[in-house]
C-alpha cells in the first residue's frame, strides 16, 4: 500500500479508490486542518481556489489598508526626521546664557588709558656709561606689575634723578653683570616716570626685576628706601598708579584682580614650573624672598591698586 501526499493532506488508496486518512496532529502538536478548513480557510468563509504549487498566505486578521499604512511608517518617520533636521539648521540658534566674568575675560578686553609722560632712557644714559647689550626680549603682553624700591637715599633733589638711575644701571650691569637695568620703569619722589629697560615703553619688554616672574610682568621701581616708618611721597604713589593703569590697561587687566603666573626659577618663592596666583599689582616680596619694596611702600599698594582702577574707569 502506497501513500501519496497532496496539498489537502494524506489519503490512502484502498481497493478501488482513495479514502481520507484520519486526521493526525501536524507540526508542533497542532491538529491538522480539517477538510472544511482546507476548503474554506479559518472561520468557514469560502476562499478562492489556490492554483497547484501556490501556497496560500495565512490571514493575519488586520485590514489590508492598515497594513499598507503601517508599512509606510518607517519611511514617513525618516522624512520627518530629515525635515526637522533641516529646520533646525536653518533656524537661528538660541542665545546661550551669558558666561560669568572670569579672570581670563578680564585680561582680554583692552582698557585704554592715556599714557602718562615717560622720560626716555637717553635722558639718563649717556654714551660713555652705556654698555653693549643684546636685543631686547618681549612677551605677548603684560598682565601683572611688581613694585620695587631702589634701596637708595631718599633725600635727593629730583633734578639729580638721572644720575641716580645711571648709578643703578652701572651697579646692575657691572657688579651683577646683567645686560641692562632690570626695572622697566623708575619713579622719583616728585612723581616723574623714567623709562628703564630698553625695548620701548609701550611694548611688553621682558625685564629682570623679579626672579622667576619676569615674563608677562613689568617692574616699577620707586627711587628711594621705604622701610617701616619712611614717608612715601603722594606724588610718587599717584604717578605709579597712573603708570599701572596705563600699562595693565593695554591688556585689559584689572589692577585689583589676580593673575596666574608660572615660576621660571626655583630661587623664587615658587619652584620652577609652579603656577602661582598673585595680585595683578604686587610687591617684589610676593614672589621673591626679600623685604623689597619695604613695609612703608607695601602698605600703600592697596591704595595704588584702587587708584589705578579708578584711572581705568572701573
Amino acid at each position: 500500500m502506497r501513500v501519496f501526499r497532496k496539498r489537502r493532506g494524506p489519503r490512502i488508496r484502498s481497493g478501488g479508490g482513495w479514502v481520507s486518512r484520519p486526521a493526525r496532529h501536524g507540526h508542533h502538536g497542532r491538529p491538522a486542518a480539517s477538510a472544511r478548513e482546507a476548503r474554506t480557510g479559518p472561520g468557514g468563509k469560502a476562499s478562492a481556489p489556490v492554483p497547484p504549487g501556490v501556497r496560500r498566505r495565512a490571514p493575519v486578521g488586520w485590514p489590508r489598508p492598515l497594513l499598507v499604512l503601517l508599512g509606510c511608517v518607517p519611511g514617513l518617520l525618516a522624512v520627518l526626521a530629515l525635515v526637522m533636521g533641516t529646520v533646525k539648521v536653518d533656524r537661528p540658534a538660541a542665545r546661550p546664557p551669558a558666561p560669568r566674568p572670569s579672570a581670563v575675560a578680564r585680561i582680554t578686553v583692552p582698557r585704554p588709558v592715556a599714557r602718562p609722560p615717560v622720560v626716555p632712557r637717553s635722558k639718563w644714559l649717556d654714551t660713555a656709561s652705556a654698555r653693549e647689550q643684546p636685543p631686547p626680549r618681549y612677551d605677548d603682553r603684560v598682565v601683572a606689575v611688581f613694585i620695587h624700591h631702589t634701596d637708595s637715599p631718599n633725600g635727593y633733589d629730583c633734578a639729580d634723578t638721572p644720575r641716580i638711575i645711571r648709578d643703578v644701571y652701572t651697579g646692575q650691569t657691572g657688579a651683577k653683570d646683567w645686560d641692562d637695568i632690570g626695572y622697566n620703569f623708575l619713579v622719583d619722589r616728585c612723581g616723574t616716570i623714567y623709562e628703564g629697560r630698553a625695548g620701548g615703553v609701550d611694548r611688553p619688554v621682558t625685564g629682570a626685576h623679579t626672579q622667576g616672574f619676569n615674563h608677562r610682568t613689568a617692574g616699577i621701581a620707586a627711587i628711594g628706601t621705604f622701610t617701616a616708618g619712611s614717608a612715601v611721597p603722594k606724588a610718587m604713589t599717584d604717578a605709579i598708579a597712573r603708570l599701572v593703569a596705563w600699562k595693565l590697561g593695554l591688556a585689559g587687566v584689572d589692577p585689583r584682580g589676580t593673575v596666574r603666573l608660572v615660576s621660571s626659577n626655583s630661587l623664587s618663592r615658587y619652584a620652577a614650573g609652579t603656577a602661582a596666583v598673585l595680585a595683578t599689582v604686587s610687591g617684589h616680596d610676593a614672589a621673591f624672598m626679600t623685604s623689597c619694596p619695604g613695609a612703608a611702600l607695601s602698605d600703600r599698594i592697596p591704595e595704588i591698586r584702587d587708584l589705578a582702577a579708578r584711572y581705568q574707569g572701573r
